[in-house]
């Protein structure tokens, strides 16, 4: 009878994993990553018999991690466009100095295979579909109380993880100050669809 996996085992050799993979390069074989962990490599196998599944690991962890810290500011507030604002700069604030941790976990999903990056997709979506769904409910809500001007509520939704996901990246790439592009999404993008009247 197989032991049983302990989770908290396997969530922190996950993140060890990663951040052994920052340095080796994710073309190391299992073998050098055990040995970077000072682990057997029946042991690593045994948890992640590749590194897909590290990477599915990882990349809901850090997921589930980053959605608890967001949902917890947007709650902090009360307008659905205040909300939106709060997840851009939760999700930046979350990554801040740690942005080439996820972009190494994109070029594992890359590397991993039409099959386990359909896999590592369905986990993102997982762990944010039913938050999006909620946001586009209550924005809806505010157009109909007059209380957000009207929009296309699923482009702006697509707009809102363009800015997560694109400077995150763009951080990386160019070191960016993201403070003064908040900004700008505030005064331009967002702050002009709040309204604070109603009917």
């Amino acid at each position: 009878m197989a032991r049983p996996v302990d989770r908290e085992k396997r969530r922190d050799l996950a993140a060890r994993a990663v951040d052994a993979l920052a340095e080796l390069g994710i073309d190391a074989s299992m073998t050098q990553l055990a040995e970077a962990l000072d682990i057997k490599r029946p042991t690593l196998l045994y948890h992640f018999p590749t590194k897909a599944a590290i990477a599915e690991q990882a990349l809901q962890d850090i997921l589930t991690e980053q959605a608890a810290l967001v949902i917890e500011r947007q709650e902090a507030v009360d307008h659905p466009i205040d909300q939106l604002m709060e997840q851009i700069r939760g999700v930046h604030e979350y990554h801040h100095g740690r942005e080439k941790r996820i972009l190494l976990l994109t070029q594992m999903v890359a590397s991993a295979g039409n099959e386990h990056t359909e896999q590592i997709m369905k986990i993102g979506n997982m762990v944010f579909e039913a938050r999006r769904q909620m946001m586009a409910q209550r924005l809806r809500e505010g157009i109909e109380a007059g209380t957000v001007a009207p929009c296309d509520v699923d482009s702006l939704m697509y707009l809102i993880r363009c800015f997560n996901d694109g400077l995150i990246v763009q951080r990386v790439m160019l070191g960016l100050d993201l403070a003064p592009i908040h900004r700008f999404i505030w005064e331009h993008v967002l702050s002009p669809l709040k309204l604070e009247g109603g009917a």
